[in-house]
């Protein structure tokens, strides 16, 4: 009942950027705490960003610091993940998450998610 779709993603050159939202249907994004997560070819998932209910609270891998920005807008029911400078390594499916309550404000880990989006495939090459 409770969902989260992801869409935005897509192949895009290195350098360029790519907004991915997250929209939830079933249940009130407002109330969760957000993260994102990817997860490359071959590896586990990993968290990329989250932001806390309110939006007060923010996190970034040190891979995405100073490139990515997460916001969200809980009268539409979404969160949105702006990447900008786009590496090839940034390359895989990305997963929005929710969580009912992370214990450093956000989502950061994969124990503290509850709901898991279906993923959105980033592709970033030349």
């Amino acid at each position: 009942q409770l969902q989260l779709v992801e869409s935005g993603g897509g192949l895009v050159q290195p350098g360029g950027s790519l907004r991915l939202s997250c929209a939830a249907s079933g249940f009130t994004l407002g109330r969760y705490d957000i993260g994102w997560f990817r997860q490359a070819p071959g590896k586990e998932r990993k968290g990329v960003s989250c932001i806390s209910n309110s939006g007060d609270t923010t996190w970034f891998a040190s891979s995405v610091e100073g490139r990515f920005t997460i916001s969200r807008d809980n009268t539409k029911n979404t969160v949105y993940l702006q990447m900008n400078s786009l590496k090839p390594e940034d390359t895989a499916v990305y997963y929005c998450a929710a969580s009912e309550g992370s214990y450093y404000g956000c989502p950061s880990n994969n124990y503290e998610v509850d709901y898991w989006g279906k993923g959105t495939l980033v592709t970033v090459s030349s």
